[in-house]
């Protein structure tokens, strides 16, 4: 339901008939970095607007500062690639691109690793000013790892998408 206790999300229905579903990411202290708790709060959120027969749209926004700045790396650092990919880790990141409304990302400030990828899983994107797109997992040694590599190349083409991947350099909107 929209309005249930989270705590990592603002949830709420907006618009005129309110028949909008508004999730913010709210994890201002982390730049909206997305941890285990955050994504099963956005898994809840986002099967709780899908089910809700007044939403016909969704958005899902940041603050201005970041929309997300990825995968949250401190949750990460100490956890084994089996841990990761058997636990719950990965589990569910790709809500986003399977519910069954619209869902527009609205985007200001950094969406960057798995921002990025959560931004690319939603049908529209719309970019303020501020926007920066990256996948700057290279710089960790790693690579993106829920579809980044997939998604950024159908929307930014393989040039720009392999310079970003294996540079980490990031594109304003």
């Amino acid at each position: 339901r929209a309005g249930a206790a989270f705590q990592y999300l603002l949830v709420q229905k907006t618009g005129a008939q309110k028949n909008v579903g508004l999730i913010q990411l709210n994890r201002p202290q982390a730049l909206n970095a997305l941890c285990e708790g955050l994504m099963a709060e956005l898994r809840r959120a986002l099967e709780a607007m899908e089910s809700d027969p007044e939403v016909g749209a969704i958005v899902l926004t940041g603050s201005q500062k970041a929309f997300a700045a990825g995968a949250d790396i401190k949750e990460m650092q100490n956890k084994t690639f089996q841990e990761c990919y058997s636990g719950s880790f990965l589990t569910g990141w790709d809500k986003l691109s399977v519910v069954r409304k619209p869902i527009i990302a609205a985007v200001n400030g950094y969406a960057l690793g798995g921002g990025c990828e959560l931004a690319m899983m939603c049908d529209i994107i719309y970019a303020g000013e501020k926007a920066q797109f990256g996948q700057p997992e290279i710089l960790l040694g790693t690579i993106p790892g829920a579809g980044g590599t997939q998604r950024l190349t159908r929307a930014v083409g393989k040039s720009l998408a392999m310079e970003m991947v294996l540079t980490g350099d990031r594109i304003s909107a």
